[in-house]
């Protein structure tokens, strides 16, 4: 894998009912260990996330040996990091301290070897989608988490399992343009933070996109998500960036 790199995932959507995915990424994780700078992990690891105390019931313990993995390629030098996606925003301090990861803030400017970079899941760009900015909110809510973690472990997971279903029927009915993100605040987010790049999940849209903002050259680079086959995966170094 080669030292000085830094590795990105995100969308993985992990499930109990897709094993292969999970073997994939613990394929992923043994050659990451102890050979690179870091990892970052930028939300929908997980299919769904109903709360760290159920990491040890099933059907959440199928992801033990996830975690088990993630704690030793923290535990070999390699910096690992997990920002919420919108399937995984309950993902909490328990989670953080048994693989070793920081949970990052929903948006961060990291210096990766020179560039400076902003991180997000992708979510917050998508701004036509007002519906779904405004279920977002709700599932951010201090409030919100609270009342739903206070909830048993099945109910929790039957609520899960019916917010996912009502979520992709909302989107089968919603134009592609109104699912990827808003043009204007991906131009937004770079002057906001004054940068020249973006790395960023959520829409399934793996590209490296080149435009021009303010008479500068600047960069959005879109992670995929996984398939039974294969992963996606940005690996940032000196001298560039590689989406395999």
């Amino acid at each position: 894998m080669g030292s000085m790199t830094t590795w990105f995932i995100s969308d993985l959507h992990l499930d109990a009912a897709r094993p292969a995915i999970t073997h994939l990424l613990l394929d992923f994780l043994a050659q990451v260990q102890g050979s690179v700078d870091a990892l970052y992990i930028l939300g929908d690891f997980f299919e769904y996330w109903v709360g760290d105390d159920a990491l040890e019931l099933a059907p959440m313990s199928a992801f033990q040996p996830v975690v088990a993995s993630l704690k030793q390629v923290s535990d070999s030098g390699v910096k690992l990091y997990f920002q919420h996606g919108n399937r995984d925003f309950l993902v909490g301090e328990q989670f953080a301290a048994v693989t070793g990861c920081e949970l990052l803030p929903e948006q961060l400017v990291v210096d990766l070897y020179g560039t400076p970079t902003l991180v997000l899941h992708g979510d917050t760009l998508c701004t036509d989608d007002v519906e779904y900015q405004q279920v977002r909110k709700l599932f951010r809510n201090p409030q919100w988490q609270q009342q739903f973690l206070s909830q048993p472990l099945a109910e929790r997971i039957h609520q899960a399992q019916a917010m996912r279903a009502k979520s992709r029927a909302a989107m089968q009915g919603k134009a592609e343009t109104i699912l990827d993100v808003n043009q204007q605040a991906v131009e937004q987010a770079l002057r906001d933070t004054g940068v020249g790049r973006m790395i960023h999940g959520h829409t399934h849209r793996p590209a490296i996109h080149d435009f021009m903002l303010d008479g500068k050259p600047v960069q959005r680079i879109v992670l995929g998500d996984w398939h039974e086959t294969r992963g996606s995966f940005l690996r940032v170094d000196v001298g560039g960036v590689a989406l395999l």
